[in-house]
Order: C-alpha cells, then sequence, then structure tokens
C-alpha cells in the first residue's frame, strides 16, 4: 500500500533505492572482473596464453553487447521489480558455476552466459533513476552506484587475492556467486515503484515529480507498451539517426578502453609485466580502484553542485567528465617509470580520471527520448560493450611481444578520441525529439 499521508518535509526513502543500486553495482562488478583476479593462477593451471588469455576476458563483451539492444527493449516493457531480480540470480548462479570449470570451454561458455544476463542491469538502473530521483540528484546517484564497482574491487580485491592464496582460485568464483544470490533476494524483497514503497509520503513524491523525476515511469510504460511486445525498427531508427546520441556511443565506446584495461588485464600487467609478488600486487591493485571510486564520487557530487548553483546542464555534467578523461590520458606515463610506487601513482590518477568521466550515463538520462530512454541506454551500452570486446582482444595481441607501450598509448588516444565526441558532438544537453 502506498504512504498517502502528507508531512511537511519530504520522506528519504529514495535513499534507500540509491543502497540497493550500490550493492548491486559492487556485485556487478566483481562477477565481471573476478577472472582478471584469478587469470595470473588460472592461466598458469589451465595453460592459457596471452592471446587466448584476451579473448576470455573479451567473453563477457560478447554476449553483454549482443544483448544490449534487446535489454533496451526488455527495460521498457518489462517493470524492474521483476527483471532485475531474475538476472542477477540467473548470472550469479553462472558465476558460481564457474568455480567448477575443467577446462578453457567451459570458461568460455560460463563467461558468456554472464555477459547475456548482466547485460540489461545498466539500463535498468538508468530507468530507475530516472523514475526516482529529481534531475538535480541524479549525477550524484549514478554516481554512487558506478563508484560502487570501484568500491567493490578497491577493499575486496585484496580480500579475494587472500581468499585465492588460501583456497585456491575456484573460491573467488564461488564467493561472489553467493554473493550475487544474497543481492537478488534483497531486490525481490525491497524494491517498488515510488507510489508503493513503504514509508514513501507525498511530499517525497512531489519533490521527484516537481524536480523531473518521473515516479509512475516504469509503470506507466509498462502499461502503454503491453500491446507493443514487438521489437520497433522505426524505434531503433531514431536513437541511430540522432548527432548528440551518436556523440554519446562514441564517446562511451573511447573512455571504456581506460576502464577494460584496469578491469580485465591490469592485475596481470603488475605480476607478469611489472614481476610485482601476487600478494603484493593484489593491494597494489586496491589503489587504483579506490582512486576510481573518490572520482565518481567526485564527479557526482561536483556536477550536481554546479547544476545547483546555477550552470546550465551542459556545463554541470560536461566539466567533471572532460576532467576526467583529461586525466585519464596519464596512464601512458605508468610506462615511462620503473617504481612501483610511482607505476602506482600514475594508474591511479588515470583511473581517478576514469571515475570522474563515468557518470555519462546521466547524459542519457537528459537527452535519450523519454519515451526511448531504455532503448537509447541499450544502444549506448552496446558501444560500451563493444569496448569491452575489442579492447582486451587489442591489449592481448599488442602485449605478446612482451612490451604494454603500445596498450597503454592505445588507451590514452581513445580517451582523447571521447573528448572530441562530447564537445563537438554531443554539444548542448537537451532531450532529443523524436
Amino acid at each position: 500500500m502506498a504512504i498517502t499521508a502528507t508531512f511537511a518535509a519530504p520522506s528519504r526513502t529514495r535513499y534507500v533505492v540509491t543502497a540497493l543500486l550500490f550493492i548491486t553495482g559492487v556485485i556487478n562488478y566483481l562477477d565481471r572482473t573476478n577472472l582478471s583476479i584469478t587469470a595470473p593462477s588460472l592461466t598458469g593451471e589451465l595453460q592459457i596464453d596471452p592471446v587466448t588469455m584476451g579473448w576470455l576476458f573479451s567473453a563477457f563483451g560478447w554476449t553483454y553487447t549482443a544483448m544490449q539492444i534487446p535489454g533496451g527493449w526488455l527495460a521498457d516493457r518489462v517493470h524492474p521489480r521483476l527483471v532485475y531480480p531474475l538476472t542477477i540470480l540467473v548470472w550469479s548462479l553462472a558465476t558460481l558455476s564457474l568455480g567448477f570449470v575443467a577446462g578453457i570451454i567451459s570458461l568460455f561458455i560460463l563467461r558468456l552466459a554472464v555477459g547475456v544476463f548482466e547485460a540489461p542491469s545498466y539500463i535498468v538502473n538508468n530507468r530507475i533513476v530516472t523514475t526516482w530521483f529529481p534531475e538535480r540528484e541524479r549525477a550524484t546517484t549514478i554516481g554512487i552506484y558506478i563508484s560502487a564497482q570501484y568500491v567493490g574491487l578497491g577493499f575486496l580485491t585484496p580480500v579475494l587475492v587472500w581468499v585465492e592464496a588460501l583456497y585456491g582460485w575456484r573460491s573467488v568464483f564461488i564467493l561472489t556467486g553467493i554473493l550475487g544470490i544474497i543481492a537478488a533476494i534483497l531486490w525481490a524483497t525491497i524494491y517498488r515503484d515510488p507510489m508503493k514503497f513503504r514509508g514513501t509520503n507525498e511530499a517525497e513524491l512531489r519533490l521527484i515529480k516537481e524536480g523531473g523525476g518521473v515516479p509512475e515511469l516504469s509503470s506507466r510504460l509498462v502499461q502503454e507498451q503491453a500491446s507493443r511486445k514487438s521489437f520497433s525498427w522505426s524505434d531503433l531508427g531514431v536513437v541511430l539517426s540522432k548527432k548528440k546520441l551518436w556523440g554519446l556511443y562514441i564517446g562511451q565506446f573511447s573512455y571504456l578502453a581506460s576502464a577494460n584495461f584496469f578491469l580485465t588485464w591490469f592485475p596481470t600487467y603488475l605480476v607478469q609485466y611489472r614481476h610485482l609478488d601476487f600478494i603484493k600486487a593484489g593491494f597494489y591493485a586496491s589503489v587504483p580502484f579506490l582512486a576510481g571510486f573518490a572520482g565518481v564520487l567526485v564527479s557526482g557530487f561536483v556536477s550536481d553542485a554546479l547544476l545547483r548553483s546555477g550552470l546550465s546542464l551542459s556545463a554541470s555534467r560536461k566539466i567533471p567528465v572532460l576532467t576526467g578523461i583529461a586525466l585519464s590520458v596519464l596512464i601512458i606515463g605508468a610506462q615511462f617509470v620503473e617504481s612501483p610506487a610511482l607505476i602506482i601513482m600514475f594508474l591511479a590518477i588515470a583511473f581517478f580520471g576514469t571515475g570522474m568521466a563515468s557518470i555519462t550515463w546521466s547524459f542519457v538520462s537528459a537527452i535519450a527520448p523519454e519515451r526511448l530512454i531504455g532503448l537509447t541506454g541499450g544502444v549506448f551500452n552496446l558501444f560500451g560493450g563493444l569496448s569491452s570486446i575489442v579492447i582486451p582482444i587489442a591489449i592481448g595481441y599488442l602485449v605478446n611481444g612482451g612490451s604494454f607501450a603500445p596498450a597503454l598509448a592505445l588507451c590514452a588516444g581513445l580517451a582523447v578520441v571521447a573528448a572530441c565526441c562530447y564537445i563537438f558532438l554531443v554539444g548542448r544537453m537537451e532531450r532529443v525529439q523524436e
């Protein structure tokens, strides 16, 4: 039952939703990146060379990318309360099963399965943010749930390295799979729309709606599109025909190059190419992830603060993103130093910048056609998924000669491409009309 009594002050149940998104973000990225943590040990046991490892790292991205448009279609038609717990449960079971693989083929297939069921996650997140939060709080909320990936990796990477050292690499997959099953139960138990969420008062509903949120959005879209179950090519044509949206798509592919290095090859880079002890590498690896966490939070809070201070939506969203991209170019500096402390310093600065740039989902929320936010988010995430396919494979081939310099140069160059997209193609932040 909705809480309909009117109070002088708005309730704050939307922050419970923020906490759910944060917890899910931690699980989401642990399940994406646990392979990178186990790679130094796993490659030896299963006799995997760098090129093959690059293909294995990319397996998640294959199905994750292929399912983005279907995921966007699903997000526009199926209520988050149904689709989210189910997808979390299935990808967590696939993750848990990775702890029992017998060889490369089963490892590859299960990584494909994780990609399939994680595909709708960030699209559904964006739908929930549009439903639950006024415009002036969205960048902060997006920053919080995106920062979860770095919190999980920053604080839990040393823990998972320690678990692996004690119980073997298979234990990492089993543990992260169990955590995902718990998250699925939390979503099924707690999440509701604003009008039906226990404790939400009329003042909070009014705050959301007057601030540009759409509290009835999920339920309304499910009802409106119940009779439109077939995929519409004309809708896809709309989201593929706008210059602003192409700026988002190409920018997302390009800026994520650095992120995909950290999420796949980074531990291997430290252990096999910089010759750090495995346990020490686990603790060193946590530093850039924590820097990324700080970057995301700084970006979200600064962006919303700039908006509240009177700056335009374009300036408020772009200043943190472009500043972050500029910092991420410094990833190339790690190749020119030998001290582990200096290597980590350059990588931490770069990942802080990558974190700052990661609130680009606020661009989607602000400029996508309202009826097609899910589909736009699907195409947007499709290009991010393409990056998760191309970059790990490209790095695998580039480092096969024994040097990481070309790989880091690739990441820095693509960051420059992303900045150009946001400046010249996206332009002013305003909602695209159909």
